[in-house]
């Protein structure tokens, strides 16, 4: 027990000293929490843009339907397929799509769109789509209006409460025309739904295809996204051959790669973050061991046991890291959600090469707890580990040479 007090009692003996060796762990751990925030955070925006904001994490079609992605291939939408897919423990909510591509058109100007319908109350729960909204107001069930999204708007000069004209085909062949008033502009994170997609109520949907009481897909919200994989296979389990279920990662494989390739570099700059953050922690234990040579040689000089004297330095190295750990945890935690908060936005070239994925530029960082704790328990280790080279300076030391001045 003394010893731990004497250790203790010896971190502020030289305050300046113990201030160097704490700075230089507490800089560490903002370092790797804010890197290891930021990375999840931007693979988590990229994901939500395209996933939460349209596709959803799962899709159930109709057999056949990805591979020929017609009217004719939808399927009655009915509450006994509904209560399978809510049977299965992981699934949170269901909404109904019907979907097409359709020319919309405004005056002089015509645009290739896609048209869905949607249950705007369910699909709000989903992919929170009113929380879009700029400008109008959100759908209603019976509504006979649109919501248009920003982008394609711009590219129509159609503004709120303006008339579209939309002409496409039909369910199994028929002619589908239609003109429906603008009731509100939404505005999406991925530039590519931004410039093609307008939503109206399914049952209008179905009025303007012919395609009474079906549905060209079911988009599914999970609770738990590491459950994916086993989720969709108990979906498609319980539905049986007749549908087809997806993930959003074989909807969108190129999404997929790119975060795949995209999380192999970063484990590349994390990598030289760690060697960067030992040597810096080494420098300072190095510093601190010739600065206390004099200092140790004569303690094994007048007596005290070289074992003893190592736990000291151990003990010493424990609170000296430990204190700068928590202390780098307790600034990074607002510093992370500030980043959150108001997330980094890059323009120029950065900007455009996102936007050709279909994200924003935008990089917030994640505020996931394990992301702190597991940075914070990395650096603590590195340190600990660190800390054995003033142990193994003490088992080498020689007190005459070390009182030499």
């Amino acid at each position: 027990m003394w010893l731990v007090k004497l250790s203790w009692k010896n971190i502020w003996r030289n305050k300046n000293r113990s201030m160097i060796t704490i700075a230089a762990i507490f800089f560490a751990v903002i370092l790797s929490v804010v890197a290891s925030s930021l990375q999840d955070g931007i693979f988590g925006n990229l994901v939500k843009n395209i996933v939460s904001f349209y596709t959803g994490y799962i899709q159930v079609h109709k057999k056949g339907y990805w591979d020929e992605q017609v009217l004719d291939n939808s399927f009655r939408a009915d509450r006994h397929v509904t209560r399978k897919i809510l049977q299965v423990k992981n699934i949170t909510a269901v909404t109904p799509r019907l979907e097409s591509f359709a020319l919309i058109s405004s005056g002089d100007v015509t645009k290739g769109g896609l048209v869905v319908g949607i249950d705007p109350a369910k699909e709000n729960d989903i992919t929170l789509l009113k929380q879009k909204l700029v400008q109008g107001r959100y759908l209603s069930d019976n509504d006979r209006t649109v919501l248009i999204a920003q982008g394609l708007a711009g590219r129509l000069k159609l503004k709120l409460n303006d008339t579209v004209v939309l002409i496409g085909q039909g369910y199994h062949g028929v002619m589908a025309a239609g003109k429906y008033p603008i009731k509100g502009i939404v505005k999406f994170g991925s530039p590519d739904l931004n410039e093609r997609v307008l939503f109206m109520p399914i049952s209008t949907a179905m009025d303007l295809y012919g395609a009474d009481s079906m549905a060209t897909s079911y988009i599914l919200s999970v609770r738990d996204i590491a459950k994916l994989q086993s989720t969709a296979a108990d979906v498609q389990s319980s539905l049986g051959a007749d549908y087809e279920t997806m993930t959003w990662e074989q909807i969108m494989p190129d999404v997929r790669q790119h975060i795949q390739a995209d999380t192999n570099s970063m484990k590349y700059i994390q990598g030289i973050l760690y060697l960067l953050i030992c040597f810096g922690i080494f420098g300072t234990l190095l510093m601190v061991m010739v600065e206390r040579k004099y200092e140790l040689g004569m303690l094994i000089a007048i007596g005290m046991k070289k074992g003893r004297l190592a736990v000291l330095l151990m003990l010493e190295s424990m609170f000296t890291v430990i204190t700068g750990c928590v202390l780098g945890i307790l600034v990074s935690i607002p510093v992370v959600y500030y980043l959150n908060k108001y997330p980094l936005r890059m323009g120029g070239e950065t900007a455009k090469a996102y936007e050709k994925f279909g994200f924003e530029a935008v990089f917030p960082t994640s505020i996931d707890a394990s992301n702190f704790i597991t940075q914070g328990l990395i650096v603590m280790g590195v340190g600990l580990v660190l800390s054995l080279y003033p142990i193994y300076k003490i088992i080498r030391l020689d007190p005459v040479t070390a009182m030499k001045r």
